[in-house]
């Protein structure tokens, strides 16, 4: 990797970590304000679901304008955003005041997706590899932002601690404006010539929409939304589902059964970390697999892989706390590979001055629509056993690695 390209994936690599550092300090804080104001865990609720959603919803407006606006500016846009709505959330007196810094939050945090991925795409020759970097990165902040927030908790006010997470997004802006790079380096659109800027054009909009939507993108984008959907109906009622597979108090006999601390301490918790934590091995391997194979081959037996442990899961789990840590550890690390896979499938079936509108499309459909696979989990185990449920979802990689072989053996191939 050259020098352009590995000052483009420390770039977003920083950004990547402080966005999912943000997102996952957010229900940390939800414990805090349901006690401190007079509000039900609906409304809480909603006005989290709000920022989230525009953390979807919004990624298309933002491939929008990276396909004609710099990408560095984009993503230096969307650092500043961010730590803005955790300033004016330090100094929230009520739920009015978290609601608005969070769907400022979603708003800015939507501009990191499109725009990094299309940088990386255009201006990476590895891109396969720097995409692994970029979600590395990602899980870094998905499994240590929690941990962050709650020790800071420990000794400061949440205001304070809100105050204090602005600090990492002003060091990255700092560094970002140091950054020198070559955001076009990797490919050459029309010659070379400039960008236009005509990003409010809604006709434009709509060609450029028309003229990206090919056989080949359309699956890919599908097979995007199966990802999704199954990594929201898995990972939001995990925790509670490990739960129901340890001993909290006693399983690994680290604590006194009736002291303090076993009672405080939530293995499942700690397991559900460690198992994001080995995601980001399993980003370095998907991005390595695509640089070395199709893309979509490569999807088709992540996907596979997805559905024998959806399947397994619960029985596995059901054996021992051993079999749970290591049915675990595994699933995180395959769950976690196929980011890169379908980040470059995306790529390829996109042309490089429309890359910021397909990675747009893109999580919308995975965080935008994706999101309904928390309520489809929700809803199944409400009325099913937690081992019908995983077997129900393994259904959706199941459509995923058909899709898979369809866009390898006819959209490839033909």
């Amino acid at each position: 990797m050259n020098e352009n390209s590995r000052s483009i994936v420390t770039f977003t690599m920083v950004s990547h970590a402080i966005v999912h550092t943000y997102e996952l300090s957010i229900p940390i804080l939800v414990v805090i304000w349901l006690s401190e104001f007079s509000v039900t865990t609906a409304t809480i609720g909603t006005i989290v679901a709000v920022g989230y959603a525009l953390f979807g919803v919004g990624s298309l407006p933002s491939g929008l304008l990276a396909d004609r606006y710099s990408t560095k500016t984009m993503v230096l846009i969307g650092l500043a955003g961010m730590g803005a709505s955790f300033l004016l959330l330090s100094v929230a007196q009520g739920t009015a005041t978290i609601a608005l810094a969070l769907a400022v939050w979603g708003v800015f945090a939507s501009v990191h997706h499109p725009a990094s991925l299309s940088l990386i795409s255009t201006g990476v020759a590895e891109s396969g590899t720097g995409f692994a970097y970029h979600g590395m990165a990602g899980n870094l902040g998905i499994a240590f932002g929690p941990f962050i927030t709650a020790s800071l908790l420990v000794a400061f006010d949440w205001r304070v601690v809100s105050a204090l997470l602005v600090v990492p997004a002003l060091v990255a802006v700092g560094y970002a404006l140091t950054a020198d790079f070559d955001e076009m380096a990797a490919v050459s659109v029309d010659g070379g010539e400039p960008r236009e800027e005509d990003a409010g054009s809604t006709s434009t909009f709509l060609a450029d929409s028309r003229a990206l939507f090919t056989a080949g993108f359309t699956l890919a984008l599908v097979i995007v939304l199966m990802n999704g959907l199954f990594y929201r109906g898995t990972l939001t009622f995990l925790p509670d589902v490990l739960g129901d597979f340890v001993n909290v108090s006693g399983s690994l006999g680290l604590f006194e059964p009736d002291s303090r601390i076993a009672q405080e301490f939530d293995l499942a918790s700690y397991l559900y970390a460690g198992l994001l934590t080995v995601g980001i091995a399993g980003q370095y391997a998907g991005g390595k697999l695509t640089d070395r194979i199709p893309v979509s081959a490569g999807l088709a037996a992540v996907f596979t892989a997805l559905v024998v442990l959806s399947a397994v899961f619960v029985p596995v789990a059901e054996l021992g706390i051993g079999p749970l840590v290591v049915i675990s550890a595994i699933f995180g690390f395959v769950l976690f590979s196929i980011q890169p896979l379908y980040q470059a499938t995306i790529a390829a079936y996109s042309p490089p001055d429309g890359r910021g509108l397909s990675y747009g499309y893109t999580y919308l459909a995975n965080f935008g629509i994706g999101a309904a696979g928390a309520a489809i989990a929700g809803y199944l185990l409400g009325v099913a056993s937690v081992g019908r449920t995983f077997l129900i979802l393994a259904l959706v990689p199941a459509t995923g690695a058909v899709l898979a072989v369809v866009l390898f053996a006819v959209v490839d191939e033909g």
